[in-house]
């Protein structure tokens, strides 16, 4: 139906449900990058809640206003109702953030103030990158496997969406039980609640409720005001000029930000495995542009399309849900109600919500591929595993040091790397995994997916441009240096030259995978 008498509508019923998981994520970044500026970083109130909280917010409200336009847009074009790209801060991108730009500058100067500075210095220039990301995304969309992209945001959502929130579930099973069980009835099972209340409204007020009899939520005015967005051009000119004083930081910033837009191109290509087609190219610019605005507002943290189209599309939404988040987390923000939020709701009410992201996520990866790519989409979680446990040994490190513990040894240092492996933990490797582990996960579900549709060159290819990114430290490497040829780009270039050579030279029927599917499977329906 594309002769123009199609209306959208932008609001549906089952935008209130998904309006409530979408905010709750984005509240739980909020939340977090709060609490780590204010408690970690020294950060003061003011620049939190009066600078960072509202410019996040403004980044979110000019993002969304795009991603409405382009549902509408896809909308008319297919004639049918679609969801909307979900929106907001990048959880895995604002760690990185947080702990490779922001913490350094503080712990090196004591001075939380230009910390913050150098923070939306580095927001503005990796929105610049992020952009870019539209000059290649299409023609990389073309070129990857479907199990490849989607393969990595599993490994993202297994890791960090699904099992840390679940993990701080069991940590606080008194309210995290309470709100898990209702999310697993409305939003796993799809059974109806009483009065048809959305299950993450429920969850939170439930999961709230109980906390606070039990002593575990407060009601707390504490940061309650009027915080206008302002744009702070003087300070965005210092934290630019800082980091071109300091170009190591680029080092952090640039491959985090080619991350970026290959998550978004990871995200939107997850959207068209559910029926939902939008331009890569303009989602990878409204990202950066988005970035860009939130940096000049005060607010260090590149905003992506998220992760989890398939959830909300799954749930019957059109475009009201993110216009709610558009709404309501700006209007939040700019009177200060998000400090209130964070004194009363606890973090087990609301990470139910990202467990279940990360469920529907999967399940929709697998119906959305060919049975024989679930082997691609498994390989291309695995760099995430590593990347947790690299985290994770580095806090234990860290914690065992402010429990008073001396003369520990660092990580990599070659004793310990030895005794680690003498118990089984392969350190060397998990860390090589896990520097760069969303391209290096995108990489080798691509090269797996590739040889298993008999497609060897585009399998050399993927193998080739490891070899170089490995040589330059862009994945498997601490940081970016001139090209050297280490052990693992010289494995990727062994691995290119079979795969460019050897079916020369062998004979056309053993090139052939009998058990093959040959065509795509079919897209989710649309709702």
């Amino acid at each position: 139906m594309r002769d123009g008498s199609y209306h959208y509508k932008l609001f549906n019923r089952s935008d209130f449900s998904a309006f409530w998981a979408l905010f709750t994520d984005n509240l739980i970044n909020l939340m977090v990058l709060a609490g780590i500026c204010q408690f970690v970083f020294q950060m003061p109130a003011e620049i939190v809640f009066g600078r960072i909280i509202p410019g996040a917010a403004i980044a979110i409200l000019a993002g969304v206003a795009v991603y409405v336009l382009l549902a509408k847009r896809a909308a008319a074009q297919h004639g049918r109702d679609v969801t909307a790209l979900p929106y907001g801060i990048s959880t895995p991108v604002m760690f990185v953030y947080l702990f490779g730009v922001i913490g350094p500058i503080y712990w090196a100067t004591n001075d939380p103030v230009l910390a913050w500075q150098v923070g939306i210095g580095a927001g503005f220039m990796g929105g610049i990158v992020a952009g870019m990301g539209a000059i290649v995304g299409p023609w990389l969309k073309r070129v990857t496997p479907r199990a490849g992209m989607l393969g990595t945001l599993c490994g993202i959502a297994l890791v960090f969406i699904g099992t840390v929130p679940l993990a701080i579930v069991f940590e606080n099973p008194f309210v995290g039980f309470a709100s898990m069980i209702i999310i697993l009835w409305g939003l796993v099972g799809r059974f109806r609640l009483p009065w048809n209340i959305p299950a993450g409204l429920l969850a939170l007020i439930v999961g709230t409720v109980v906390a606070l009899l039990i002593g575990e939520a407060r009601f707390s005015f504490d940061g309650v005001g009027f915080y206008p967005p302002v744009p702070y051009f003087g300070d965005l000119v210092v934290g630019i000029q800082h980091l071109f004083d300091n170009p190591e930081l680029f080092l952090v910033l640039v491959p985090v930000q080619i991350y970026n837009f290959i998550e978004t191109m990871n995200n939107v290509e997850s959207a068209e495995a559910a029926g939902d087609h939008y331009p890569v190219a303009l989602c990878q610019v409204t990202d950066g542009a988005g970035t860009m605005i939130g940096a000049l507002f005060g607010s260090p943290f590149p905003t992506t399309a998220y992760i989890g189209h398939p959830a909300y599309k799954r749930m019957g939404a059109h475009s009201g849900y993110i216009i709610g988040v558009g709404i309501v987390i700006p209007f939040a923000a700019f009177f200060g109600l998000l400090a209130f939020l964070n004194n009363l709701i606890p973090v087990a009410a609301a990470a139910p919500v990202l467990v279940f992201v990360a469920l529907s996520l999967i399940t929709n990866t697998a119906h959305s591929v060919k049975t024989d790519h679930m082997a691609a989409v498994t390989i291309a979680m695995m760099p995430h595993v590593s990347a947790f446990l690299m985290i994770k040994w580095g806090a234990m490190i860290a914690a065992l040091a402010a429990t008073g513990v001396v003369g520990l040894p660092s990580l990599g240092d070659p004793e310990l790397t030895g005794a680690l492996l003498q118990q089984g933990a392969h350190f060397e490797g998990h860390l090589a995994l896990s520097q760069g582990a969303i391209l290096t996960g995108l990489i080798w579900g691509a090269i797996v997916a590739s040889v298993i549709d008999g497609n060897f060159r585009n399998a050399g290819g993927f193998a080739l441009a490891a070899a170089v990114m490995s040589s330059l430290g862009i994945i498997h490497g601490a940081s970016l240096h001139w090209p050297e040829l280490s052990g693992v780009s010289a494995g990727y270039l062994i691995a290119a030259a079979f795969l460019f050579i050897y079916p020369r030279f062998h004979k056309d029927e053993d090139l052939v995978n009998p058990n093959a599917v040959t065509e795509e499977a079919p897209a989710a329906p649309a709702e």
